[in-house]
């Protein structure tokens, strides 16, 4: 059984499923360098228009593989830097695909799993699902999840649930922006359905500069250096044949290209 498994449609959509449902979708490093060889071969398709992020069975991702965290337990530093290095390269690769990427949360996330979710643009999870980072409770800490769980949940919320390790529901993630939406188990693939149409409609370049544009001025006040950053993309962004096009064919009334009839 393929423990990621790829698949892509007609329309340029990809599907990618953690696919080891025995294991709630644990990663090891074997399972991690597969979703980091998935993830590459789709940042350079460019057939590729949207990135479907989900999980096989009951669970999205229960976080780290139990073998190997058994293995973990008689290495030396050298190699859990290895270890941590790979966990590190896997979310920032899903971080910074530039495509629209979208996480279908069918079930509980916790740990490594939920920071998958917090690397997506766009977040959709079930009503039952839970969520956690309960690393404190095995004497270890989330180090490697933190930086995207906290872009997402801020450093107030991320201080309780770091510390306590307690688990919280969609409700809550949600509220603490870990998820765009919470659905009910037979409206998500209606609801990831309707989401997948409206991004198909947008401009492939623009979906990708965007992402890079929100990046680059996260970290920066408002002031002159981010509205010079700011003209810079427009102009450029509008000066491309993608935008161009997309201009055109607004005032034409008509479809762009990138639209399908």
């Amino acid at each position: 059984m393929d423990e990621v498994r790829l698949s892509v449609d007609a329309r340029g959509v990809a599907t990618v499923t953690l696919n080891r449902p025995e294991l709630h979708n644990a990663l090891d490093d074997g399972s991690a360098d597969l979703l980091i060889a998935t993830f590459e071969t789709l940042a350079e398709d460019p057939t590729v228009r949207v990135v479907v992020l989900t999980g096989s069975g009951i669970s999205f991702s229960a976080g780290h593989d139990h073998e190997g965290m058994r293995r973990l337990v008689d290495s030396d530093e050298a190699e859990l830097v290895h270890h941590a290095r790979l966990l590190s390269r896997l979310l920032a690769t899903l971080d910074t695909l530039p495509k629209p990427t979208v996480a279908r949360v069918q079930g509980s996330a916790f740990g490594l799993g939920a920071a998958l979710v917090a690397c997506c643009d766009v977040a959709i999870a079930t009503s039952e699902a839970l969520f956690s980072f309960a690393d404190v409770r095995l004497g270890v800490i989330p180090a490697i999840s933190a930086p995207y769980v906290m872009r997402a949940i801020g450093e107030r919320a991320a201080r309780r649930y770091f510390v306590t390790g307690e688990r919280f529901n969609a409700g809550k993630a949600k509220r603490l922006g870990l998820i765009h939406q919470d659905v009910e188990h037979e409206e998500l693939d209606a609801t990831i359905h309707y989401l997948v149409e409206q991004l198909l409609l947008n401009s492939p370049q623009a979906m990708r500069e965007v992402k890079i544009l929100v990046r680059d001025l996260a970290p920066l006040p408002v002031g002159e250096q981010s509205t010079a950053l700011a003209i810079e993309r427009i102009a450029r962004v509008c000066a491309s044949a993608e935008g161009r096009e997309g201009i055109r064919a607004f005032l034409e009334q008509r479809k762009p290209g990138w639209v399908a009839d």
